[in-house]
């Protein structure tokens, strides 16, 4: 069966019926690693695995990519055979901000005893790391402030930019063996958010005909980019990957 990204949701935060931008990747039809966990998005990957997530990559703070932590954190802590062992890849400038953000609320638990980061397995991460026997890298985006978001890259099946401004530079770096490219795209960008005419100002007709769009505003704003030729996806889509490209290390 191969590799497939499944979009869990691909609104922005004020599109609660297009669900938080989120997805998995699946590997033989069974959920592998979980890119961020946004209320709407964990409540679709429960609806669609009938579980909570094993292996969780966070892209960026903001509370539409990670307001699910919480839930995820009683969901593991209380199953001894899941606690301390969910894996939590988390790029290691971002670690004391969730902390701050999720983490440091007092007595975790209002019978005392637990720590938040008893029911994780915490992974910081630099460039790249492993899961799983396959390596993935990470990169800065352009996204509200400097080294707050980041994006991810299985070489040669897929890249997930997460939140972002148009990012020719990264990509001409970290998408250049033919991956697909889940990209961050509304019909109208902003300071924060790449729009539509700034991917075309920005990258070549051949880039973003690799380009699949999400964490747009309504599926009013997703059909009107479907009308000018671009592919996008909507939640629940499950989107066919090549097999990931060996790593040639040094």
């Amino acid at each position: 069966m191969g590799w497939t990204l499944r979009f869990l949701g691909v609104g922005n935060a004020g599109a609660v019926e297009l669900g938080s931008a989120m997805a998995t990747l699946e590997r033989d039809g069974a959920p592998w690693l979980t890119i961020d966990c946004g209320g709407e998005g964990l409540t679709a990957y429960e609806a669609r695995y009938d579980g909570m997530p094993d292996a969780v990559f966070i892209t960026h703070l903001h509370l539409d990519h990670v307001a699910g932590m919480e839930r995820l954190f009683v969901a593991s802590y209380f199953d001894e055979a899941r606690r301390g062992k969910v894996r939590l890849y988390v790029p290691a400038p971002l670690v004391p901000l969730l902390h701050q953000r999720i983490a440091s609320y007092p007595n975790v638990l209002a019978e005392g005893g637990a720590n938040f980061w008893d029911a994780f397995q915490l992974i910081p991460v630099g460039d790249a790391f492993w899961h799983d026997g396959q390596r993935l890298e990470v990169f800065p985006v352009r996204h509200h402030w400097p080294d707050t978001a980041f994006g991810l890259r299985l070489r040669g099946s897929v890249v997930w930019t997460g939140d972002t401004r148009p990012i020719p530079e990264m990509l001409a770096r970290h998408a250049d063996a033919g991956e697909v490219i889940a990209h961050d795209c509304a019909l109208h960008g902003n300071p924060s958010h790449s729009g539509i005419d700034d991917l075309q100002r920005e990258y070549p007709a051949a880039l973003l005909a690799r380009c699949v769009l999400y964490h747009y505003a309504s599926a009013q704003d997703g059909e009107s980019l479907r009308a000018r030729g671009h592919r996008v996806a909507a939640a629940g889509d499950g989107l066919a990957l090549a097999d990931p490209q060996p790593i040639l290390l040094p």
